[in-house]
């Protein structure tokens, strides 16, 4: 939704428009005890921890930094808060986020030149604009080489059944939610599998039902867009009522990690420069690890990056610099001859 159309807030419940006094931040939530004043619909405590956890990120970093570097560094509280929420329920990170990110990371190490080398000596502007584009490099192409390389050890998710089993496509439920493809009963989200356009779902079928007809077996090609038969018959997604059928076997694309992530962390970059990046990545990995075991997150099973380089980068805006200039400390007397 555009922040301008419709132009006030409105309750997704009633559609009635939220008037300024019952829109204030924290205080309107709690004084309504989170739900609608016109129809008593409950209000998410979503809402309500994104206010205060953004508000409280504004306070520390006001504390912690130079006025020169406080306003650029709210962006970047703002944006990691919103990534980390979207990512969390939606599983997808907006690139217009990340991309306007990295512009204003670039612009406050020019600004403010210690940035990028919180653990280091600053320089001028003009080294602080470098230290940024270099984190910005650092940080993007670092992660596109890991999730490349991901791809091919892991871009492939081969389903084999004894007996052949049911499939089909499932439509979206709702505006939010995404078609699905089932076999055997499990469901795969598209957007899961279509990550890139070169992505495709290979399923070798014993029976194709094409809107309720059957056009025989053999190996089905479904692309994010559309399918092609096995007689070479390509047709269009749109223009179907329904698909399914019995397989053998399918061969389910993956992506080892979101190509959202690699912009993420090539904001982040742009922010911190290329020591930020390091940082970020292995605290963003401890704490993902953390995050799994608490939540008994089986091997395989999805889980949300973003939110975890987001808590990397603000660990180390918040002093995990320091964790940095004590290790660099520590390993100097181990590297003199």
């Amino acid at each position: 939704m555009s922040v301008n159309d419709p132009r006030r807030s409105f309750c997704p419940q009633c559609k009635k428009p939220i008037p300024m006094w019952l829109n204030l931040p924290l205080v309107s939530w709690l004084w309504l005890r989170g739900k609608c004043a016109a129809c008593g619909a409950p209000i998410a405590f979503r809402y309500f921890a994104v206010e205060f956890l953004t508000a409280l990120l504004f306070v520390v970093t006001w504390r912690l930094f130079p006025p020169q570097a406080v306003v650029f560094l709210w962006v970047m509280m703002a944006l990691v808060v919103a990534i980390t929420f979207i990512d969390a329920e939606h599983m997808i990170i907006p690139t217009s986020l990340t991309w306007a990110g990295s512009v204003v990371g670039l612009c406050a190490c020019a600004v403010w030149p210690q940035l990028p080398v919180m653990a280091g000596v600053p320089g001028n502007w003009l080294s602080g604009l470098i230290r940024g584009g270099i984190g910005w490099l650092v940080g993007f192409v670092g992660l596109w080489l890991v999730v490349e390389l991901g791809k091919m050890a892991f871009g492939k998710k081969t389903l084999s059944f004894d007996t052949p089993v049911d499939w089909h496509l499932k439509e979206p439920e709702g505006d939010q939610d995404p078609m699905c493809f089932v076999i055997d009963g499990e469901e795969i989200a598209w957007w899961d599998m279509f990550t890139r356009k070169s992505a495709r779902l290979l399923v070798e079928t014993t029976d194709i039902l094409v809107d309720g007809e059957s056009v025989g077996g053999g190996k089905l090609v479904i692309r994010e867009t559309q399918c092609v038969l096995p007689d070479g018959t390509v047709r269009h997604l749109s223009k179907m009522k329904s698909l399914a059928g019995t397989a053998s076997s399918a061969v389910v694309p993956r992506e080892a990690m979101g190509i959202g992530d690699v912009h993420l962390l090539g904001m982040i970059g742009a922010f911190c420069g290329w020591t930020g990046v390091f940082f970020s990545l292995f605290a963003a990995s401890i704490f993902a690890i953390v995050a799994a075991v608490i939540g008994r997150i089986g091997f395989g099973r999805q889980l949300p990056f973003g939110p975890f380089l987001a808590m990397g980068a603000v660990t180390w805006l918040y002093g995990g610099w320091r964790l940095w200039a004590w290790y660099l400390d520590f390993l100097g007397p181990l590297w003199m001859p």
